[in-house]
């Protein structure tokens, strides 16, 4: 059993339970973005994370375009600022339900409604192994899904959900017109949703 000592866990040698585990995995995970720009480790984060994310967001009030939204944004906030996030702080989920909070707060206060003084968060319950094989699976389905896109259109994908590009930057970074940047992306969100089906 490991103890807790002033609200951290006693050393990583002693993992006992499938959260631990999975925590580590996800560590693991975001270490591999920070290290090496490991798109596989992010597939993996973002087909876990994403639609779970998404339902907390909704859960919160957010219709769901803007959850949409708010996810993807949560999700390449994880992909550019994987360096700052400290294990011995958070666990991984904790610190991504973090950031999917106050991107929650960000759009309140943009719409200028009032913040809400008491927004709950938290992590759903822990999947049975089943669920977490699904996940595996899924990650790996959409880690394929990217890498079988069709060039032009991965290379945008990868400049809009990794480089973190707007689509403007996108336009200015390679010349397209921004009508072909917005229709290039929306087909490859198609094929990678029919993908994942």
């Amino acid at each position: 059993m490991r103890t807790q000592i002033a609200g951290k866990w006693s050393g990583p040698a002693q993992v006992t339970t499938t959260k631990d585990r999975e925590n580590n995995d996800w560590v693991a995970c975001i270490a591999a973005i920070r290290d090496r720009q490991d798109e596989a480790a992010f597939a993996r984060l973002f087909g876990h994370f994403a639609p779970r994310v998404k339902a907390f967001l909704i859960r919160s009030g957010a219709d769901a375009t803007l959850a949409e939204e708010c996810a993807q944004e949560v999700m390449a906030t994880l992909w550019q600022k994987a360096h700052l996030f400290d294990p011995s702080r958070a666990s991984a989920a904790t610190w991504i339900f973090t950031i999917a909070r106050n991107r929650r707060i960000d759009a309140l206060r943009k719409q200028k409604r009032p913040e809400p003084e008491d927004l709950t968060w938290g992590i759903e319950p822990e999947p049975d192994q089943a669920d977490v094989l699904a996940l595996q699976q899924e990650s790996d389905q959409l880690g394929a899904a990217i890498a079988a896109l069709p060039e032009k259109q991965r290379e945008l994908i990868e400049k809009a959900y990794f480089s973190d590009l707007s689509h403007s930057e996108i336009a200015e970074q390679t010349g397209l017109p921004l009508g072909t940047i917005k229709s290039r992306i929306r087909l490859a969100l198609d094929r990678l949703r029919h993908a994942m089906k």
